[in-house]
């Protein structure tokens, strides 16, 4: 099974986003229920579960929360259409996706080979548990219209959690680690 490590966004931050999101989603009508927003940190491939729980517990134990810069709308053409917003990948976030996934290569969790050309970004909408397929003059319309609109904000990530790849909130986490406060 798949596995995803995302970074969250506090209560705050998870606000000023999301209407952005339910715009997008409602105007073209593709989901029930809104995903989560979230920024992917890395993807892990059939692995044990009680030992990726004791490496990324021992792992993020001294990581504080900490701020991300969303600077743009960045668009995923086919097959993908995707919407999304460009996480600046500099600073905090950088250092931390490399070290996460450099230590899980380490310990043997099969995870991509490198992260450079990986765009750290949140989606806002995709074809991803969508309950309908977009058009491209659908997503070229939103994909132009976010754009134009433009973005910029600072975001606070509190949170790293452990996903399974269903749109389900209740049942898609696996494991939260609750970043430090100091």
């Amino acid at each position: 099974m798949r596995y995803y490590l995302v970074a969250l966004f506090d209560e705050e931050s998870y606000k000023t986003i999301e209407p952005i999101q339910r715009n997008i989603c409602r105007k073209y009508k593709l989901y029930k229920n809104l995903p989560m927003l979230h920024i992917t940190l890395e993807i892990i491939e059939d692995a044990n579960i009680e030992k990726l729980d004791y490496v990324l517990s021992d792992l993020l134990k001294s990581y504080k929360r900490f701020k991300v810069e969303l600077s743009d709308v960045i668009c995923f053409d086919e097959p993908y259409k995707s919407v999304n917003l460009k996480v600046e990948s500099k600073g905090y976030i950088k250092r931390l996706a490399r070290t996460i996934n450099d230590t899980l290569k380490l310990y043997g969790f099969n995870v991509r080979d490198t992260i450079d050309g990986w765009d750290l970004h949140v989606s806002l909408a995709n074809t991803n548990y969508a309950i309908r397929e977009w058009s491209k003059n659908e997503y070229a319309s939103a994909c132009g219209n976010a754009k134009n609109n433009g973005f910029y904000r600072m975001a606070r990530i509190d949170r790293i959690e452990l996903w399974k790849p269903i749109n389900n909130k209740k049942e898609m986490v696996v494991k939260s680690y609750p970043l430090k406060t100091f």
